[in-house]
């Protein structure tokens, strides 16, 4: 077991910790890729491009298109579900089987539902951290065409200059393994 400390920007003037308990008994691929992620940098700076009320925050597409096309190209295995995705659980987004990169999301809500689709919980919010994860900017709503939110094949081509058209959006402004 590991722990990773974030920091994150709610809004202009509200920066806050927030703190996860990393699991790679749960997902060991996924763990370690998480692991990787943090220690490399790449979650500083990266926005909260998809909250969808009533099912999770989606992070992980950086605003360097360089840096996200390096890790996007490597896909890790998936693991078995051994924990269910509950509230204030961290999930491995994914395009389908051992297509995980560099998105993840937390649960809002209990989404078991998603255990049996390839959807391996590795880390857990811990403490009273789901009333930080709640505060998210969720004003953008899914990407199109369902929703206002972000597109996430220009935030993959553009990054921070498409981004800057979205200074609603809460992000990662930084993280690091603390234990």
């Amino acid at each position: 077991m590991f722990k990773v400390e974030f920091v994150l920007q709610l809004d202009e003037a509200t920066q806050v910790p927030l703190t996860l308990e990393c699991h790679p008994e749960w997902a060991p691929k996924g763990a370690a890729r998480f692991r990787e992620l943090v220690e490399s940098g790449y979650y500083n700076g990266c926005r909260f491009h998809r909250v969808v009320p009533n099912f999770m925050a989606q992070v992980g597409i950086c605003g360097d298109p360089v840096l996200y096309s390096q890790w996007a190209s490597k896909r890790i295995d998936d693991d078995a579900a051994k924990t269910s995705n509950a509230r204030g659980t961290v999930t491995f987004a994914t395009s389908g089987p051992n297509a995980r990169t560099c998105q993840v999301f937390f649960n809002l809500v209990d989404n078991s539902f998603l255990d049996d689709q390839g959807f391996s919980p590795f880390a857990r919010v811990l403490a009273d951290g789901m009333e930080v994860v709640d505060k998210i900017y969720g004003g953008y709503g899914e990407g199109a065409p369902k929703g206002r939110g972000p597109e996430q094949g220009r935030i993959k081509a553009e990054g921070d200059a498409y981004l800057a058209s979205l200074p609603k959006l809460s992000y990662i402004a930084s993280a690091k393994v603390v234990a």
